[in-house]
């Protein structure tokens, strides 16, 4: 008697869609021009546990001052304001 190779194919099913919040920049908020890198404990927010840069999905900040932010950063650790790693 022979079986026939039999899978149990999974069923998909419609996601239930996740609305997320919808994320503002906040140096557009605030109409922020210059993001200082003297400015440790705003610069500190953006900055993980490990001391990696916040990625602007997570912060929510638009490319324009990410790229700010991200060289304020660099700086301020270059100075020893902000340390490397935690």
């Amino acid at each position: 008697m022979k079986f026939k190779n039999t899978k149990v194919k999974a069923v998909k099913k419609k996601d239930a869609r996740f609305v997320a919040k919808k994320k503002f920049c906040r140096f557009c908020l605030d109409k922020t021009k210059v993001i200082d890198y003297k400015d440790v404990r705003r610069l500190e927010s953006f900055v993980m546990e490990r001391g990696k840069i916040m990625s602007s999905r997570m912060s929510g900040n638009c490319a324009k001052h990410q790229r700010m932010l991200a060289e304020a950063i660099k700086k301020a650790r270059f100075i020893s304001l902000l340390p490397y790693t935690r």
